[in-house]
């Protein structure tokens, strides 16, 4: 069954963009999952197409309305999990990502102005997502990352089936360091240990570097590894509702 993505957006000729091109691209293409637009400006109920109005309590900025987003998702609702892209959510991860990629796919609401009206994340049981510790324009460019990072975990889309199995963050760690041809470039060697042949030590030293550049550079990340050595197998995110 194709994996669905529809995303809502005022902004929907933003759309397919960077998914359009490498493997996302190719993998539209040959119908391994599908993406679809809705434009929340279409769901406004006056001549002016107004989505927006001015915070209760006051503050800068403007506010989506609840009803404007609720019929732009009510539109497309079908059970899938709905995703909020907020810098409020929850930090999204690789293992948020196998999740959402096993199972139908995801309704993605991609906000603008201040923010959404709590009321209608709430009534649709959204799973608010931040993809990370900064504020951007709007909700797109998370939803471009978000579906980047589910598309490529498809069966089919990549070319090797174990490439995923080792990249950053799939069992607690960061990926090793890699190296490719030619052995010697500006004065600097591959470690001997690549061109041993010797596959349980090369597996070895991908571990330990695995481990050493967390440690540096990840110590979050080192600590809860630290805790928990053997992560339980990836979750489904939150249930739709």
């Amino acid at each position: 069954m194709t994996w669905r993505a529809t995303v809502l957006t005022l902004f929907p000729d933003l759309f397919p963009g960077p998914l359009g091109a490498s493997l996302a691209g190719r993998a539209l293409a040959a119908n391994l999952w599908s993406l679809a637009t809705v434009n929340i400006r279409d769901h406004a109920t006056d001549r002016h197409r107004t989505v927006d109005d001015t915070p209760f309590g006051g503050g800068a900025g403007m506010v989506l309305r609840p009803d404007i987003v609720d019929a732009a998702v009510a539109a497309v609702a079908d059970g899938r999990p709905i995703l909020c892209l907020t810098p409020r959510g929850t930090p999204f991860t690789q293992q948020t990502a196998a999740g959402l990629a096993a199972g139908p796919g995801a309704i993605l609401l991609a906000g603008r102005y201040e923010g959404i009206d709590q009321r209608v994340i709430e009534a649709r049981g959204m799973t608010e997502i931040s993809i990370g510790d900064y504020v951007l324009s709007g909700g797109e460019l998370p939803a471009l990352v978000v579906l980047d990072a589910c598309v490529r975990l498809l069966p089919g889309v990549m070319g090797a089936a174990d490439s995923a199995a080792e990249e950053s963050f799939t069992a607690g760690l960061l990926e090793y360091p890699h190296y490719t041809r030619p052995a010697t470039w500006q004065g600097r060697a591959v470690p001997e240990v690549l061109l041993s042949g010797h596959h349980a030590e090369v597996a070895a030293w991908r571990r330990a570097e695995a481990e050493r550049v967390t440690r540096l550079r990840r110590p979050d990340l080192w600590a809860r590894h630290q805790s928990d050595p053997h992560p339980a197998p990836v979750a489904s995110p939150v249930p739709a509702p």
